[in-house]
């Protein structure tokens, strides 16, 4: 292939593995599986591009007292690149390490690393596509040829997980793997609240309803009747599926009535962290205020919080303190995943 294609399938490539790795985080339901594929097979299809590459650059690699600026940043996202191919191919097979930081945690991190090295290195050799590098029908079939050869890796990676019973065999399809009952404590960024007070604790339902409305913990806990298994899966690589018990969402807005024009309804931690549900949805969430037969724990989000099947880990909000019904979509929750527990 000619270099400016070979460069510039080996950035789309990786930016095709970054938005479909962001995108993963948002997934909780078997049918959106097609999203880890992508990801994984778009992964993997660098590497043949990535052969062409060195095979093409490794002279000038190979005499460093001639190296520039941009030769430096060529070598980390050359090192970045094998370290992300390394490390996710380590936890789809293996699951390891497991414990925090585990696999999937270091190939998260790399893989932001390899986004900001190669968006460098595109600023300092950017050269642009020309219609004569796209000409030859050899380029589409190389092309095709890339693409089929990330999906035949995906699909080996697989067939020897389950060849070989691997760990990464008895993972979730997001590649989380099970945590069982003992499931970890985990904090959201910079989330780490102190203990709730129970006796001024106090849970308000605010916003677009006909009537504002707030209830005490000692309430709230008479009402716990409602059950809900479910899964907790975490976006840091493991899952549980538990039996939650609490008071259903719809319940309680029942007593705030929602208006006609309400379209969501955002739940909100005491650390500032929020995020939101669709009303229809929100109507059928748990609260919970148990795990098991047990209360919850400070750690697990003490004295409630929300349960979102089908939902990632961290849009099941820890620490509720308010639900507002809201009359169009809240885009801002997304700043405070960075934000929250900052100042608190």
């Amino acid at each position: 292939m000619r270099p400016r294609v070979v460069d510039w399938t080996l950035f789309i490539l990786v930016t095709l593995a970054t938005l479909s790795g962001f995108a993963s985080f948002l997934v909780g339901l078997p049918k959106g599986w097609w999203v880890f594929m992508l990801h994984g097979a778009g992964g993997l299809a660098v590497v043949l591009p990535l052969v062409w590459k060195m095979r093409r650059v490794w002279p000038r690699l190979a005499r460093p007292y001639r190296w520039e600026r941009a030769t430096v940043a060529s070598l980390l996202t050359l090192l970045a690149v094998l370290l992300v191919l390394a490390t996710g191919v380590v936890w789809s097979t293996w699951q390891w390490p497991a414990r925090f930081p585990n696999g999937l945690w270091w190939h998260v991190a790399l893989g932001l690393a390899l986004a900001i090295l190669l968006l460098f290195h595109v600023i300092l050799r950017f050269k642009p596509l020309r219609r004569s590098d796209l000409r030859d029908r050899r380029a589409f079939l190389h092309l095709a040829g890339i693409g089929l050869s990330g999906l035949l890796l995906w699909g080996g990676n697989q067939a020897f997980n389950r060849a070989a019973s691997t760990p990464g065999d008895r993972r979730r399809f997001t590649g989380s793997r099970n945590a069982g009952d003992d499931f970890p404590v985990t904090m959201w960024m910079f989330d780490n609240p102190a203990p709730i007070d129970l006796s001024t604790w106090r849970l308000r339902i605010t916003g677009a309803v006909a009537k504002e409305y707030a209830v005490d913990y000692t309430t709230l806990a008479a009402r716990t009747r409602d059950r809900q298994e479910a899964t907790l899966d975490c976006t840091s690589g493991w899952y549980t599926t538990q039996r939650w018990q609490g008071v259903r969402v719809g319940h309680l807005l029942a007593h705030a009535q929602p208006n006609t024009g309400a379209v969501a309804v955002s739940f909100k931690s005491i650390t500032g962290y929020r995020w939101s549900l669709p009303l229809s949805e929100a109507y059928a969430a748990l609260l919970a205020t148990h795990v098991g037969n047990t209360p919850l724990t400070h750690g697990y989000g003490a004295p409630i919080r929300l349960v979102a099947p089908g939902r990632r880990g961290f849009q099941w909000v820890k620490w509720v303190t308010e639900i507002e019904v809201l009359t169009q979509p809240d885009r801002g929750q997304w700043q405070t995943i960075f934000l929250s527990g900052l100042g608190k």
